[in-house]
This record gives C-alpha cells, sequence and structure tokens, in this order.
C-alpha cells in the first residue's frame, strides 16, 4: 500500500488586495476587542481591591507604589513579551491555544532520542493545558458578571439581594446569543469595548493628573522592593497580581478567529494604555482615599457617573466571557479532530473565516456550570481565589511547549532559548507558586473541573485506541484481501458501495462481514479512509490519494485539518468520482461502529470503561460527522470487549 503523505496547508485567510488589507486588519481589530479583550478588559475591576483586602496588605505610599509597578510591568512580560512577540508566532498555520501549540511541538520532534515518549508528553500537556482553559471558562464569567452588578450596591444597598438573580439573568443573555457566531457578536461588541477601554482610560487618567507621583510605578525597583518590604506576604499578593493578565491565554486561543496582527493592533492601540491608567489611577485614588479600598474601581468615577458605569461594566463583563467561551469552542473542534474528545456538532458560523464556530453542547455546559458557581459562591470576592489557579497553570506549560517549539520547529539555539524561556518560565512560576496557596479557599474548583475534563479526554483517546486494535486485531492487509480474491473470486454484483475504514492499508471488517454473510461483492468497492493531518488546513489538491489495489478495490485516503469538519461526499465529488466514473447519487456507504461491551480484558479500570461506553453511546454518529447522506449509508454493529 501506499503511504499517505503529509498533506500541506492553506494559508489561514484567503490573500486580499493591498488596498482592503488595512481595512480589514481595522475591522478585525474592532472585532477582537469585543471577543479577545474582553476577559483582561475588566480585570480592573477586582484586581486592585483583591491585593489589599484579600491580603491584607497595609495602605502606604510604597506598597501602592510597588503593587502597581508590578502590575504594569505584569502586563508588558507576559502580554506584550511571551504572548503577542514570541507565542503567537508559534502559529499552527493560523491556530492558537495551548492544544495547537503542543501539536506543533510533537510534530517538529524529528530526530529526538524517545521520540514517542517525549510526543506523548506533549500530547497529554496540550490535554491538561485545555482542560484547564474550560474551567477558566467557567469561572470568568462567573467573577465577571458578578463584580460588574455588585457596582449597583455603592449607590443602592438595598438591592444587594438581587445581585445574584441579575447576574443569572445576564448570563442565560450571553450564552443565548452564541449561536450566531463570533465574527457577529465581535462586531456588536467592539464599539462596546471601544467605548469601555476609552472611559477606564479616561477615568484613570483623570486621577494620575491630580496625584502624578504615581507615574513612579513605571519603574520596576519600586516592585523589587515591595518584596523586600513584604517578604512571604508579598509573595502571596502575586495571587492577585496574576489578576492582571488573566485573558493572555485566551489572546493565543482565539488566534484562529483574528489572526495575529489584528490582535497586536487591538492591544498596542488601546487596550494596554487603558489598563495602565487604570491601574495607576486607581493606585492614585487609594493616596487620597485609603476608604476607597473596598470598592476602588467604581470609585474612580463621581458619584452621578457610577450607575451609568454599572451599566456599562455590566456589558464589558459579558463580552469579557466571550474570549473564554469561543477558545473553548476551537479547543472542543480541535481535540475532537486530533481524536481526542467525543464528536459532537460543531456548527460553522462564517462562510469566511474558518475559525469561527459554535459547539452547543460546550456552550449549555459552560452556562450550567457557571450557575453552579454563581449560586454557591455569590459574591464575586469569594469567587476570586478560585481565579487565576487555572491561567498560572497553562501560563507554565505553555511556557515549556513553546521552548520545544522554539528548539525544535524555529531551530532557535539553547543560548536563545534558554534564557527567554527561562524569564517566562521564572515570572509563570511566580505566580503559580503564589495562586498554590488559593487552593483550599476556592483554587481547588479549576482543578477539580479541569482534572474531570482531564479524564474524559484521556478516557476518549485510550478507549479509541484500544476499540481499534479489538476490531483490527484479526484484520488482513487490503493488499493481501484483494490477493485472496484472485484465488477465491466472489460473485460480483453491479453498482459501487464505499467501506469506511479508521486505517489505512487494512480491510475494513465491515466488508469482510458483508463478503462472509453474502458471498458476494460490488463491481467497485472504495475503501476510504478519513485522516486528521497535524496542521489546520489541508489544501483541497492534496485532498485526496487513491490507490488501486486491484480487482475494482480502490483505496482513498481523504486528509483534512484538525480545524476542518471532514466532508466525505463533497471530497469524493472534488477530487475521486470524474477518476474512477462512478455515479455519487448511487453509491452506499458502509460504516462499522463499535458496540462497546465492558468486560474483565486487560485494557482500562472498570470505571474508565463504562465512562468511555457513555461516551461512546452519546457521541455523534460517524456516519453523521462525516456527512454521509442518510439514505445512502448503512450502519454496522460491530461488538467490542473492552
Amino acid at each position: 500500500m501506499t503511504a499517505t503523505s503529509q498533506p500541506e496547508a492553506t494559508p489561514h485567510e484567503v490573500p486580499h488586495p493591498p488596498h482592503h488589507a488595512s481595512r480589514r486588519t481595522a475591522m478585525l481589530a474592532v472585532g477582537a476587542l469585543g471577543v479577545v479583550y474582553g476577559d483582561i478588559g475588566t480585570n480592573p475591576l477586582f484586581a486592585m481591591r483583591e491585593a489589599f483586602t484579600e491580603h491584607s496588605l497595609a495602605l502606604t505610599e510604597q506598597n501602592v507604589l510597588g503593587l502597581l509597578s508590578l502590575m504594569v510591568w505584569s502586563l508588558i512580560i507576559v502580554i506584550s513579551l511571551k504572548y503577542l512577540t514570541f507565542v503567537m508566532r508559534a502559529d499552527n498555520d493560523g491556530e492558537g491555544g495551548i492544544l495547537a501549540l503542543t501539536t506543533l511541538a510533537a510534530r517538529s520532534l524529528v530526530d529526538v532520542p524517545n521520540r514517542r515518549r517525549a510526543q506523548g508528553l506533549l500530547v497529554l500537556i496540550g490535554l491538561f493545558g485545555a482542560a484547564l482553559l474550560y474551567g477558566d471558562g467557567v469561572i470568568t464569567p462567573s467573577i465577571s458578571v458578578l463584580s460588574a452588578i455588585e457596582g449597583t450596591t455603592l449607590r443602592f444597598p438595598q438591592l444587594d439581594h438581587v445581585v445574584v438573580p441579575l447576574a443569572l439573568l445576564v448570563l442565560l443573555g450571553l450564552f443565548s446569543v452564541q449561536s450566531r457566531g463570533t465574527g457577529a457578536i465581535g462586531r456588536a461588541f467592539g464599539p462596546v469595548m471601544i467605548v469601555w477601554f476609552l472611559v477606564i482610560g479616561v477615568l484613570g487618567a483623570t486621577h494620575v493628573a491630580q496625584r502624578p507621583r504615581v507615574l513612579e510605578a513605571v519603574n520596576p525597583l519600586h516592585g523589587v522592593r515591595f518584596f523586600l518590604d513584604n517578604g512571604f506576604d508579598g509573595f502571596l499578593v502575586l495571587g492577585a497580581v496574576i489578576l492582571t493578565v488573566v485573558g493572555g491565554e485566551a489572546l493565543y486561543a482565539d488566534l484562529g478567529h483574528f489572526g495575529r496582527r489584528p490582535i497586536t493592533v487591538g492591544w498596542y492601540g488601546i487596550v494596554l494604555p487603558s489598563l495602565v491608567f487604570v491601574y495607576l489611577g486607581q493606585g492614585a485614588l487609594l493616596l487620597e482615599e485609603p476608604d476607597a479600598v473596598e470598592n476602588p474601581f467604581f470609585r474612580l468615577a463621581p458619584e452621578w457617573a457610577v450607575m451609568p458605569l454599572v451599566v456599562l461594566a455590566t456589558m464589558a463583563t459579558v463580552i469579557a466571557s466571550q474570549a473564554l467561551i469561543s477558545g473553548a469552542f476551537s479547543l472542543t473542534s480541535q481535540a475532537i479532530q486530533l481524536g481526542y474528545a467525543p464528536r459532537l456538532r460543531v456548527k460553522h458560523t462564517s462562510a469566511k473565516e474558518i475559525g469561527q464556530i459554535y459547539v452547543g453542547a460546550v456552550n449549555w455546559s459552560l452556562f450550567a456550570l457557571c450557575v453552579l458557581l454563581v449560586l454557591g459562591f455569590r459574591k464575586s470576592e469569594n469567587l476570586a481565589a478560585a481565579y487565576g489557579m487555572a491561567v498560572t497553570t497553562t501560563m507554565v506549560l505553555t511556557t515549556l511547549a513553546f521552548y520545544v517549539v522554539a528548539r525544535h520547529h524555529f531551530d532557535w539555539p539553547r543560548w536563545r532559548a534558554v534564557p527567554l524561556c527561562g524569564l517566562f518560565l521564572v515570572v509563570d512560576l511566580g505566580f503559580f507558586g503564589a495562586t498554590l496557596f488559593k487552593i483550599p479557599h476556592g483554587g481547588w474548583v479549576p482543578l477539580v473541573l479541569a482534572g474531570i475534563i482531564f479524564t474524559v479526554l484521556t478516557t476518549w483517546r485510550t478507549g479509541r485506541r484500544l476499540v481499534q486494535e479489538r476490531l483490527m486485531s484479526d484484520v488482513l492487509p487490503l493488499d493481501r484481501f484483494v490477493e485472496d480474491l484472485a484465488h477465491t473470486p466472489p460473485l460480483r454484483t453491479e453498482g459501487t458501495v464505499a467501506h469506511m475504514s479508521a486505517s489505512p492499508g487494512l480491510t475494513p471488517v465491515s466488508l469482510l462481514s458483508m463478503l462472509r454473510l453474502s458471498h458476494s461483492m460490488p463491481d467497485q468497492v472504495l475503501v476510504i479512509s478519513v485522516v486528521t493531518a497535524n496542521v489546520p488546513r489541508v489544501h483541497t489538491l492534496r485532498r485526496a490519494e487513491v490507490t488501486d489495489v486491484g480487482s475494482g478495490v480502490f483505496q482513498v485516503v481523504l486528509n483534512f485539518g484538525f480545524m476542518e469538519r471532514p466532508d466525505v461526499p463533497k471530497a469524493l465529488a472534488e477530487r475521486v468520482v470524474m477518476k474512477l466514473g462512478c455515479d455519487l447519487g448511487s453509491v452506499t456507504y458502509l460504516v462499522g461502529r463499535g458496540s462497546v461491551r465492558v468486560s474483565a480484558r486487560p485494557g482500562m479500570a472498570g470505571w474508565r470503561e463504562r465512562l468511555f461506553d457513555l461516551l461512546s453511546r452519546n457521541a455523534t454518529p460517524a456516519s453523521v460527522y462525516l456527512r454521509l447522506p442518510p439514505a445512502q449509508t448503512v450502519e454496522l454493529r460491530l461488538p467490542v470487549e473492552l
């Protein structure tokens, strides 16, 4: 049999004429503000408050300047330097996120000792990082919406009892509009976020102008002195400082939705200046009015503007949740295509941008978990302890995976890769170490969620491998099967039958079963294997590979990227039908589906076998996922003992 070659990837976006490029970048940058930067843009609502109230930090001028210095330099090092300058260059043909990064890293390990073990470790890192992002996608909407609506209690303390119901109502509205697509949401939310960043920037700058000494916080020596003055307590405050950069991983995860340039333009054009001014402004306010520490963000506004700011903040926090939600959709699609997650219905919401998708099952699962968190914690300050644990862990994993990409994909020498990644790792581990102390106070929430999702992903991956091994244990190579046909030719009937096969080069169990039952075979047999490449998209010219095995049997390998949903009939119509001269409307598709039976055979633990059985029974059928026409498809149940 011929081996399948590595498919080539298409560019992520279709090239546009030069006179349209600037306009397109500007439009995408506005959309990115509405999707990508909502998360990091609403952190000023609670980050400064948590640093002083949660950690009982003394409200001295030096502490304020030191804390501001840590916040500003965290934005510069983590977002500007790490993610925008370096990590986002490590895109997997336009796609970002921890799963795409580790896939790229694993693919780059060519001449490495113990290659398979190293690749397996990278896969596990990617899966756990993806699981952590799902956990963050639950906490972000909950804490953001709660913190915004809590601003109403500054003017109307008697409304404290309606904060939770209002938060749940807002969350319901947010998750209800997801099916309209990231692009449409971004266009609607982008202008709102522009207003948001301008307002918070102006509010902060107003207080900075009244107390310009806070500009000294730009000097990193204030951050160093902060640690020297506060010792271990200063280290623990990093658990609040991390709240300023939460959302950085979402920038990378949403890379496929907008592209690197629009995201970068949005950051330097409006987001970074606004964030720096609003944090410096809160610091200036605390130096003037220490009692504002209970809610320094809303106290930035004059009394008459508090309620309009609450409304704007609520809209912004709804948008903040969008970055993690759309990132979760992207990760789910990648995981399905790479075989790490059960097949789910994935809806493409844009004809122009391939990365814009909607996954209903993920959307409503996130909503249900958000409801539970809001009802369980009830206040944003209670949820703050849970916030950051998932992010810091993902940041560490991202740095480790990026080092592999830098060394083996970019071919960087050690003298270049080690110092840079070492700097990132020191910062990441500092944040990670501080958030470890949050685990008893709520930090366990994202870890438990990530552990559950990681268990599901690894169970599905292992279960699929075992099913394939059991089904294929006695299967003949396809060329050997054709040789046997020449010795004992079966009765041939008219027509074309396509047998779906998970493994190219092997005879499908469905073909063997039909031959054994009917003692006949159609004149033309297509053995179709769908192969997912480690690139997001595959060029249509490399979509199909057809091999004439003999005796009317053809091996057809259809190549798809991990961000493409396979469409078998369409691929056959484009690249195969003319070559073979068959009528696509009369082709019968046979799909073998393993019917799992839990047993005592060695493989997985009993509880994992039952979990895999549950996932398998609820997964979207392969015939639906591959878009096979129902009237022409026959599904064969094949019993498999795990």
